[in-house]
C-alpha cells in the first residue's frame, strides 16, 4: 500500500538567515521547489537567495510545504576540485 507524504509548511519568519526548501503551487497547477537562504519575509512575500546568487520572491499564499535544510557541504578533494596531490 502506497501512502502519500504529508506536505507541511514548517518555516517561520524566525528562520530568516537559514537555508530553506520551499515547495510552491504554480498557476498552471504544478509545483516547483526553491532552495536557498531565506533573506526576508515581509508583507506576505519571502525573499530567497539561491546558491547561484539569483533572488526568488515567493508569495506566502503559494507555499504548500517548507522546511529548514542543512547547508551544502564543502566539496571534497579530487580531480574535479582542481587540487593536485
Amino acid at each position: 500500500m502506497h501512502m502519500a507524504g504529508r506536505l507541511v509548511h514548517r518555516i517561520t519568519r524566525e528562520d530568516t538567515g537559514n537555508r530553506v526548501s520551499i515547495r510552491i503551487h504554480l498557476p498552471d497547477g504544478g509545483f516547483t521547489d526553491i532552495v536557498g537562504v531565506l533573506e526576508s519575509w515581509d508583507d506576505g512575500v519571502l525573499t530567497v537567495r539561491r546558491r547561484d546568487g539569483r533572488e526568488a520572491r515567493v508569495e506566502e499564499s503559494s507555499i504548500v510545504a517548507s522546511r529548514v535544510v542543512p547547508d551544502v557541504p564543502p566539496r571534497r578533494g579530487g580531480a574535479a576540485s582542481g587540487r593536485t596531490p
